[in-house]
């Protein structure tokens, strides 16, 4: 009998136990610098150049409306040493003008190779089958940073019929080449500092605090320091300058809560909220109302032997009618689960809803940033 009493209690205890850990608050996430924060200097160029597809099945550029094609390849076979007698225009269905942008690495080396993307900017109906031919990708300083080549790879399907009707699948008029470019210079990169600078991807002092509190327990007080929300200074120890950035950037830290913030997408009605939004103490009515406008003609004839004129005269009818406006309660410190709970119950529309917190809002009750976008 005791054994079985014992037996209860532990299977209560347990119980209570299990209970009390599902209460507790879930941990914040740590993550690590290197999701957080960038090392300044770090970063891909845009590279952007202009060149020629050929080998396409009738599918290029119309060169009577796109003359820069045909200029194009004329001065592309000069440098080649063909000679076009003056005043001949070819007609050409299976070239195509395209535009080529790419990003070049940080650290990239000459000899690597890099992916490239491929658009057409004429009036080709295709780039499938198609190649690129050599073409040089431009930096914003006007040098050349890669050499660009090869087979288009397009994901785009068209087809069209002598009537005038079409269909494609995706977009036909632009492809990849998957390591099409070669890297021919490298990036110009700033002499190496006696201090490390780390940029956060967004704002924020608390995690500018907790990044600085966790470089200075890894690696010594006086590390570092932050600068503002978003620069932070590390003094690296001497020695290994790559080995510390490793063990820097795979420090984790718990980042801090975002700020409270609504956002609106005016154009859809799309309407999204975050975890730390609340509302204080409110009731709110909403009601649609509907107006209703019908045009209806109203004939006019004389009689048979009549001398007057048919008229025709506009009637219109005229409906108002309001549904809804039932009331529903926000209680004090609402959270985000009571807030989409209170809106579905009384089944507002997204729009609906907009108006509803524009409102809240207005009356100081919601405690976030409205951000209609």
């Amino acid at each position: 009998m005791a054994t079985n009493i014992a037996s209860r209690t532990l299977v209560a205890l347990a119980g209570l136990l299990a209970v009390a850990i599902a209460a507790l608050p879930a941990p914040a996430r740590a993550e690590r610098i290197k999701d957080l924060a960038q090392v300044a200097g770090v970063r891909g160029n845009p590279l952007v150049g202009y060149g020629l597809v050929v080998g396409l099945d009738g599918s290029g550029d119309r060169t009577s409306q796109t003359p820069f094609t045909v200029q194009s390849l004329k001065t592309m076979l000069d440098q080649l040493g063909v000679s076009l007698p003056p005043g001949i225009n070819p007609q050409l269905k299976n070239v195509a003008a395209v535009a080529i942008h790419a990003e070049l690495p940080p650290f990239a080396k000459p000899g690597q190779t890099i992916d490239v993307t491929v658009s057409s900017i004429g009036n080709a109906g295709s780039l499938r089958g198609g190649s690129l031919l050599m073409a040089p990708l431009k930096g914003a300083d006007g040098q050349v940073y890669a050499i660009a080549q090869g087979t288009l790879v397009v994901s785009g399907f068209g087809a069209s019929g002598r009537d005038g009707s079409r269909i494609s699948t995706n977009a036909p008029n632009g492809g990849t080449i998957p390591n099409g470019a070669i890297v021919e210079r490298a990036a110009p990169g700033g002499s190496p500092s006696d201090v490390v600078t780390l940029n956060l991807r967004q704002s924020d002092f608390t995690t500018a605090s907790r990044i600085v509190s966790a470089i200075d327990a890894a690696f010594g007080p006086g590390r570092a320091r932050a600068l503002d929300g978003v620069t932070i200074e590390v003094m690296p120890p001497p020695g290994d300058r790559i080995g510390f950035l490793a063990r820097l950037e795979s420090l984790e830290v718990t980042p801090g809560a975002a700020a409270a913030k609504v956002i609106v997408n005016a154009r859809t009605g799309t309407v999204v909220m975050g975890g730390e939004v609340t509302v204080m103490p409110a009731a709110v009515s909403h009601g649609s109302l509907t107006v209703s406008v019908t045009e209806n003609a109203l004939v006019s004839q004389p009689g048979a032997f009549g001398r007057g004129d048919t008229v025709v005269a506009p009637q219109s009818s005229l409906q108002v009618s309001q549904e809804g406006g039932r009331m529903f309660l926000f209680e004090g410190g609402s959270s985000l689960e009571s807030i989409v709970r209170a809106v579905n119950a009384v089944g507002a529309a997204p729009g609906d809803i907009v108006a509803i917190l524009e409102a809240l809002k207005r009356a100081g009750a919601l405690r976030a940033e409205l951000e209609v976008i």
